[in-house]
């Protein structure tokens, strides 16, 4: 089954899990909390708010070699989608690919899939912990903070609750 089959199988539908898949096409499911979803709007808006010529959206997937991974949000630039378009999924990371870490996920998962993201062509990935705190990564090394979008804040707070 490939990618737009699994996004397209109504089977799949109404589950409360983020969908991959593995290097062998194997679909592997994590859950989701609602903080995790906060966490990726509060995201998505500080994204539109600082970043220019491009849009923030979730769960963007992207082919690996590792199979088809799906980051919590992404951000990618005009010229990105005019490049990809609606392709599903993109065959190239958007600039900046975001994991909202959840308790399911490993610190080894976290470190390969940045790296799989910037063999596609992400130029930087950013993680945010469970209590908001952001670290921004390029190929290279950890920054001390964006470089695309250097005002964004390196805590992101839940204040409404």
């Amino acid at each position: 089954m490939n990618w737009q089959q699994i996004c397209n199988n109504p089977a799949f539908n109404d589950l409360p899990f983020k969908f991959e898949t593995n290097e062998w096409g194997k679909i592997e499911m994590s859950p989701a909390s609602n903080t995790h979803s906060i966490y990726q709007g509060l995201l998505i808006g500080w994204l539109n708010k600082l970043g220019q010529k491009g849009w923030a959206f979730p769960e963007c997937s992207v082919q690996t070699t590792k199979g088809v991974k799906v980051a919590d949000v992404a951000w990618a630039t005009v010229d990105f989608f005019k490049r990809n378009k609606s392709r599903n999924p993109y065959l190239e990371a958007p600039e900046i690919l975001i994991e909202v870490i959840s308790p399911s996920n490993t610190k080894a998962e976290m470190m390969q899939k940045k790296q799989l993201y910037f063999a596609k062509g992400a130029q930087e990935v950013w993680l945010c912990n469970s209590q908001g705190k952001m670290s921004f990564f390029n190929a290279e090394h950890e920054l001390e903070s964006s470089v695309l979008m250097p005002d964004f804040p390196v805590v992101i707070k839940i204040d409404f609750f």
